[in-house]
Parts: C-alpha cells; structure tokens; sequence
C-alpha cells in the first residue's frame, strides 16, 4: 500500500510544484478599471493602478502630492533601459498618464522620472489632446483605442510635448 501511494503521491507533487512555478504572463491581469474613482491620497490604489501598466517591473516609488491644490504624484523608475529612444519615453509617458489621470478623480498631474529623463503631464493637457475629458472613460477598451491612436500620429505625439 504504502508503494502504491508514493507512486501516485510523487506525480500529483511534481505536476502541483510545476504548476506553482508556471509564468502568471498568461494570464490575464486585473481590471485596472476597477480603480476609477480613486483618490490620490489611496496609496494603495495609486500602486495597484501603477503595478498594471507599462514599465510597473521598473517602478521604485511614487511621492504623492496631497497637502496643497492641484494634487498630483511624481512616480520614479529604475533600471530604464539606457537604449530607450526619447519617443519611448513620451510614449510611456502619455501612456500611463492618461491611465492615471482617468481613474483617479482629483489627480491633476503626474511627473514620470525615468532615471534623468522627465515628463510633466497635465489631466488638462492630456483632455485638450484627446478632445475628451478623461473621466468620461467608462473601460480599458475605450481609453486603449484612443492612446493607440494618438501615439500612432507622430506629428500628435510632438505636439504634446512642446507645447
């Protein structure tokens, strides 16, 4: 009896240890629309929004601005890759922003520092970009569209940061 059930206990154990140590890549991340409505004085919120976006493997720290009007938070990366062209920047930059900027009601600005390379982005810069207000994303789907569509528009992407 007891050879039978190491024979069954030894596979079951192996395909459980395989199974634990698979790649999570796969599976589909959480609904970062869940987090619209956040404040910025959520740090929980802030974080969990940040862990679901491009570059969250490079994220340090994020500082939140909370005591004075309009609210905003610089968000600190680290370990960027040093071959990044400038337009990967600004692209990372717009990205996340708009993400931010969408599901946390009173954030105003975000300050993206990727290891010397800094981007200001205003929620109100960012609607007169889209032509839309932020807050009127309702789904991943619909702000998805429109960022790839922006980004895809050179001349749009230039625009942005030179104004």
């Amino acid at each position: 009896m007891k050879n039978i059930t190491k024979r069954l206990l030894l596979p079951l154990c192996l395909l459980l240890l395989l199974t634990g140590c698979s790649s999570t890549t796969n599976q589909k991340s959480e609904d970062v629309f869940q987090y619209k409505g956040s404040l910025i004085g959520d740090n929980s919120a802030v974080i969990h929004i940040i862990e679901q976006l491009p570059y969250a493997e490079k994220f340090h720290e994020v500082s939140l601005e909370t005591k004075t009007q309009p609210y905003g938070m610089t968000i600190m990366y680290e370990n960027i890759d040093t071959e990044m062209a400038e337009r990967e920047y600004e692209e990372a930059a717009v990205y996340n922003a708009s993400y931010l900027l969408t599901l946390i009601d009173n954030a105003e600005w975000v300050v993206f520092d990727f290891e010397g390379h800094s981007y200001k982005m205003s929620k109100s810069k960012l609607e007169d970009w889209y032509g839309k207000e932020l807050h009127e994303f309702t789904n991943e789907n619909e702000l998805e569209t429109l960022i790839q569509r922006m980004l895809e528009q050179d001349s749009e992407l230039h625009q942005l940061f030179t104004e």
